[in-house]
């Protein structure tokens, strides 16, 4: 894991279509990571990246939205994130296509059931489908609920059966952020801490992200 940049400079660096993964705080996403063996739990695309700032693409509770990388990186716990690119570049065709496909999810409720085939968005579907219908490109693996938590003796049944009212459905296909990450399809640029944006800025005159 690389240590320590300032999400100003990392901004900097970031291309449309980039997948900007973190780790959120709350229990149900905490559960998440720990059924997925991986500390990421939230992941968003690049969906606009220019002098006004970096806008990443998510689906978030409760409705699917376009927020700053600043405020997407603020909500990672000890400020961690990560950052992975296509090994297939995006055409510029391919990026104006990631900006409709985004469009299209705009406001969508977000899917507490991780349901890979409701009416719904979960944010590893919502990444996932973004690029398959911009660029045809697949990242993530579809897997059921059976078999993502029988390879990980760690992971919280009763929590899960609480969650889903006492069954939890175990043919239900679900992508996760984890599988995202893990993605031949994807190369890892970074993945490591920020510095708040404030600390940057003061340091290089305001400059937004």
């Amino acid at each position: 894991m690389q240590i320590d940049s300032n999400v100003l400079d990392l901004a900097t660096t970031l291309q449309v279509g980039d997948i900007v993964f973190i780790r959120v705080r709350a229990r149900p996403f905490r559960e998440v990571a720990t059924a997925t063996a991986s500390w990421t739990n939230h992941v968003g695309i690049v969906v606009a990246n220019s002098g006004t700032g970096t806008s990443i693409a998510e689906s978030t509770f409760p409705l699917s939205r376009t927020t700053s990388l600043k405020r997407f990186a603020a909500r990672s716990e000890h400020g961690r994130i990560a950052i992975a690119r296509l090994r297939q570049p995006l055409t510029a065709s391919q990026q104006l296509r990631l900006s409709e496909a985004v469009r299209h999810r705009m406001g969508i409720w977000y899917d507490t059931g991780f349901n890979l085939h409701s009416r719904r968005q979960f944010c590893s579907r919502f990444v996932r489908e973004v690029l398959a219908e911009s660029a045809d490109i697949g990242v993530g693996e579809a897997e059921t609920f059976k078999a993502l938590l029988a390879r990980q003796p760690d992971a919280a049944l009763g929590f899960w059966r609480l969650w889903y009212f006492g069954r939890i459905p175990w043919e239900r296909e679900t992508v996760t952020p984890a599988s995202l990450l893990r993605s031949p399809a994807l190369e890892l640029l970074f993945d490591g801490t920020v510095q708040p944006a404030h600390a940057a800025a003061n340091r290089s005159g305001g400059a937004k992200a």
